[in-house]
């Protein structure tokens, strides 16, 4: 049995997982479940995007992609801008990768740009049950499961082409980490032939433009000062930038990166000024 990772902006609420958990369990083959983990992501499709992309890229290194799904439910209804009598979400797809990791949620938003160019094939689920208000248990918990049997040709797919998921392209916040630290969408690359180490960099987040030293690590730069750096998320070869600042934690007001820039949340456009 596959393990299954859950990234859902409804994942901070314990009834929630719980619910799921227990929808899942029951449509398992072996009832006594698999191994199941959660991860909240927020509303925010970029947010989500990252979040799955980077799942992907740690299973991809490190972990065993032929036995790993990948479920995601942040769905804040962008298809539409009037009343869902039904509730009805975004189309569901089931995604496999070229390294064999298996991904299902709503082709809501960016959810699933960031894993775009390691895609091998994309199904459209067609049946879908519109009558349920918590899609993620009263749906997607019997396709999860049955992805983990792998028991996916017993499910109503059609196979449609990757362009239905849009690219996503530009700077964005993409997560907060616990220590306030700002990922970005801005890569190693993006910065290479025109900043060099130790260069000041104008960054406009938040509607607030400040200056961050380029560094090669968080703790590149002194203690206190905002930097901006090769972080751990990304491919190893070409990182995703991170904003923040470097904090022994002994201080009276340890502010890092989110409190430089007003608290910025995942989605929020990033500009690079100079």
């Amino acid at each position: 049995m596959k393990k299954l990772i859950i990234v859902a902006d409804w994942a901070s609420d314990t009834l929630s997982c719980q619910e799921v958990r227990s929808a899942v369990e029951g449509y398992l083959k072996d009832h006594n479940g698999g191994v199941i983990t959660f991860i909240h992501s927020t509303p925010s499709t970029i947010h989500t995007s990252f979040l799955v992309s980077q799942i992907v890229e740690t299973e991809e290194r490190y972990g065993i992609p032929l036995e790993t799904v990948v479920f995601q439910n942040s769905d804040p209804r962008l298809h539409s801008d009037h009343a869902l009598k039904k509730a009805e979400g975004a189309r569901p797809l089931i995604i496999r990768l070229k390294s064999g990791i298996y991904l299902n949620g709503p082709n809501a938003g960016f959810n699933f740009s960031l894993i775009k160019d390691k895609i091998e094939e994309v199904f459209e689920y067609q049946s879908t049950n519109l009558q349920g208000k918590f899609h993620s248990r009263d749906l997607y918990a019997r396709l999860a499961a049955h992805l983990m049997d792998e028991m996916e040709d017993e499910l109503e797919l059609e196979e449609v082409s990757s362009n239905i998921i849009p690219s996503l392209s530009g700077y964005y916040v993409t997560h907060i980490d616990n220590f306030g630290n700002i990922k970005t969408l801005v890569k190693l690359e993006d910065f290479k032939g025109k900043y060099e180490f130790g260069d000041m960099i104008k960054i406009k987040i938040n509607n607030i433009e400040k200056q961050a030293r380029f560094v090669t690590n968080l703790f590149g730069g002194e203690p206190g000062e905002l930097v901006i750096y090769p972080g751990s998320s990304g491919h190893k070869d070409n990182p995703y930038l991170e904003i923040s600042v470097w904090r022994h934690f002994t201080e009276e007001n340890p502010t890092t990166g989110v409190h430089a820039f007003n608290h910025p949340k995942p989605g929020m456009k990033i500009e690079i000024l100079r």
